[in-house]
């Protein structure tokens, strides 16, 4: 999926979000309530209450770009915490799909002694 290829953080909103709104109206999100700056080139993602739909944004070289996917069973997963959380590209991914946190696969940790 082309998403914001030069992106490497992913902040999700945890706070529900009104669906109505468009670019405009998540970028004010983004700058008033995040106090982060949308074309700051990460990706931004939002919910609604039910967790059923979420809408992704971010600034691609001259424009934004806006993602919308509504899930037809389940609900979203996101991870509790106060206004907004950091994840990885690839744990996106995963949110995409609609998996839950626990099935999400933690990376090892991983250290090379000699090289060769």
């Amino acid at each position: 999926m082309l998403m914001g290829q030069h992106a490497t953080d992913v902040l999700v909103w945890t706070h529900h979000t009104d669906m109505r709104k468009s670019i405009d109206g998540l970028c004010l999100l983004v700058s008033g309530h995040m106090d982060k700056n949308p074309c700051s080139g990460e990706i931004f993602v939002f919910f609604n209450r039910v967790r059923d739909k979420l809408k992704l944004i971010y600034w691609a070289e001259n424009g934004f770009c806006l993602l919308y996917k509504r899930l037809e069973k389940g609900r979203f997963h996101v991870p509790a915490s106060s206004d907004f959380v950091s994840l990885t590209r690839s744990q996106l991914q995963l949110l995409l799909q609609g998996l839950p946190l626990k099935h999400w696969p933690k990376n090892p940790q991983i250290s090379f002694e000699k090289y060769g």
